[in-house]
């Protein structure tokens, strides 16, 4: 087993909503933390498992956005994972979340080799991972910014590419086949992918290793206001429950850039290991698509769905409802229990430019999902209407809702599953299933589940107005 100070720190980045893969991925519940490919897994759990190797990875770091916490945090309880988390209070680009990252990471040793992952990646044999990330590894310890270059596929034009130099010797990691980085390529188009891969380029799969006081350097020497910006973000930070928050202002002012152009085009120290597992970042449906078994008819199906005469096509149901698709080819079917996308899997990359359209019509679907996560469990509206809202609201145990009251709406609470204890004024009551209790407007109120089991309860809202800024937040336990 190596040594604790030896062992690689794997750094997941959560950021991004993920709109090209809507509408089963939102700004509400992005796709890393979506069951788009597993059905017992999203990408985000698998990633982490991945690097659940105690000989090898030491604690994971999480970074991710500041409204994904609570998801986080519960999918590594429900992983049976545990990780250091870091919130960013916007979204900054890649290369700031590696300079937060590689200081993170020299706090306690400045040498320590980083492992830069995507939450959002499918990787078919998670050995062949590992053994690649060791290998790359070395390449790190040797000073060298190393990364994964995929062996390409198919002349994909969505990925970038790199174009591979002279082999680096044993002193410099490269025993298991690393070479130095000639060049970094940007997305081509159809005949420069295929002349790419016909030169031996590798795809740029985004997974990068090396020593935290390496990449301290390169960002000092490339970008410095970046490394300064991260550094006052985290000197600045303050803990809440389980969470490192990064200081908004210092880090509202880092610039946003991809470490791709701050510094591995930049640099002399570029390594890159080529890698021959199945990979794919599933940014469109069509590469989830690719990713899924198939039937003998070429077609990936998820959820109630039903087909007649339909080939090679992604059929994507969510929800009790049944799916149906007849006499279609090579297309994208996906609903979800408020919105349907119909696409063809030629065009299924320009969805983000649908979820734009959306966004500019001030459609909600756009980026809230019907099911809304909180860090207490959930809650799905079911009906709505000019002067009332039902919804079904799960809590899970020890889940706490804060002391709230509503200046529009009074409240009927019925539980149907598991015990409620409720606060209602002064008065605190145990409901259990089948009964019901009634919170006037205007009263402070609190609902907590102190059983074992998750609580489950219908919430009828009557009153001139439903919407959620109708809150008045007198205690939180969560902070918010």
């Amino acid at each position: 087993m190596r040594e604790s100070s030896s062992l690689i720190r794997p750094v997941i980045l959560c950021g991004g909503s993920g709109t090209r893969l809507w509408p089963a991925s939102r700004e509400s519940m992005p796709k890393q933390f979506a069951r788009l490919v597993e059905a017992e897994q999203s990408t985000f759990q698998a990633t982490a498992r991945r690097v659940a190797e105690p000989g090898l990875f030491a604690r994971p770091t999480v970074i991710a956005a500041a409204e994904s916490r609570f998801i986080v945090a519960e999918q590594l309880v429900q992983a049976g994972l545990s990780a250091d988390i870091i919130l960013e209070p916007q979204g900054r680009d890649s290369a700031a979340a590696v300079a937060v990252a590689a200081l993170h990471s020299a706090r306690t040793d400045p040498k320590a080799v980083v492992l830069i992952m995507a939450a959002d990646h499918v990787i078919g044999d998670a050995d062949a991972f590992r053994r690649a990330v060791a290998a790359a590894a070395e390449g790190a310890r040797a000073g060298y910014t190393m990364t994964l270059g995929i062996e390409p596929t198919r002349p994909a034009t969505d990925y970038g590419y790199i174009r591979r130099g002279s082999a680096l010797s044993e002193a410099e990691g490269g025993a298991g086949g690393a070479c130095a980085v000639e060049r970094f390529v940007e997305k081509p188009d159809a005949a420069g992918a295929e002349r790419l891969i016909g030169e031996g380029a590798l795809w740029n799969s985004g997974y990068f290793l090396f020593r935290a006081d390496v990449m301290i350097a390169e960002l000092e020497a490339f970008v410095p206001d970046v490394l300064a910006g991260a550094r006052a973000a985290l000197q600045a930070a303050t803990t809440d429950l389980d969470f490192v928050r990064l200081d908004a202002d210092a880090f509202g002012q880092v610039p946003k850039i991809s470490i791709d152009y701050a510094v591995m085009e930049r640099t002399a120290r570029a390594g890159v290991l080529p890698v021959s597992f199945a990979w794919s970042d599933v940014g469109t449906w069509d590469a989830v698509w690719g990713v899924l078994e198939r039937d003998a008819q070429g077609n990936a199906l998820r959820g109630r769905v039903e087909l007649i005469g339909t080939r090679n096509s992604l059929v994507h149901s969510e929800g009790e409802g049944l799916t149906t698709v007849v006499g279609l080819e090579d297309v994208v079917v996906v609903t979800t229990p408020d919105a349907v996308l119909v696409a063809s899997k030629a065009q299924s990359g320009r969805v983000k430019d649908l979820v734009s359209v959306l966004r500019e019509k001030a459609h909600p679907e756009a980026d809230a999902h019907r099911r809304m996560y909180r860090p207490w469990g959930w809650y799905q509206r079911i009906d709505i209407g000019e002067r009332f809202q039902v919804k079904r609201i799960m809590v899970t145990p020890g889940g706490r809702l804060s002391l709230q009251k509503h200046f529009h709406r009074a409240e009927h609470w019925v539980v149907v599953k598991g015990t409620a204890e409720v606060t209602v004024d002064e008065r605190v009551v145990l409901v259990h299933e089948n009964e019901a209790v009634y919170l006037p407007i205007g009263s402070m109120h609190r609902l907590t589940n102190p059983g074992k089991i998750p609580l489950e309860l219908i919430e009828v809202q009557v009153g001139s107005y439903t919407g959620e800024d109708d809150i008045i937040r007198v205690e939180d336990i969560y902070g918010r």
